[in-house]
C-alpha cells in the first residue's frame, strides 16, 4: 500500500463510497469540483472513512469539506506524508 493516494485511487473510492464513476483523467481538471462530478457531502464523508479504514488514522478534518479532487488528494496525501501511515 502506498502512502500517497493516486488520482486511480480515488476514482475507485469514488465508485465504492459514493456510487460514482468517473474517469481518472477527469479528476484533475480545472473545472471538476466534486459537486459538478455527482459527488455529495455524503459520498464525500464515506470516501474519508473508507480511507480512515485502510490507513488507521483520521484523515484531516477539512478533507470531508474538499471543493475539488485535487484539493482532497493534496490534503491527505500531506496527512499520510506526516504521519507515516
Amino acid at each position: 500500500m502506498s502512502d500517497r493516494i493516486t488520482v486511480e485511487e480515488l476514482a475507485e473510492l469514488m465508485k465504492k463510497s459514493a456510487g460514482v464513476t468517473v474517469a481518472p483523467e477527469e479528476l484533475l481538471q480545472a473545472d471538476a469540483g466534486f459537486a459538478h462530478l455527482g459527488v455529495d457531502s455524503l459520498g464525500l464523508l464515506g470516501i474519508v472513512g473508507e480511507l480512515e479504514n485502510r490507513y488507521g488514522t483520521p484523515m484531516p478534518v477539512d478533507a470531508e469539506r474538499s471543493k475539488t479532487p485535487r484539493q482532497f488528494l493534496d490534503l491527505v496525501n500531506s496527512a499520510l506524508m506526516t504521519t507515516g501511515a
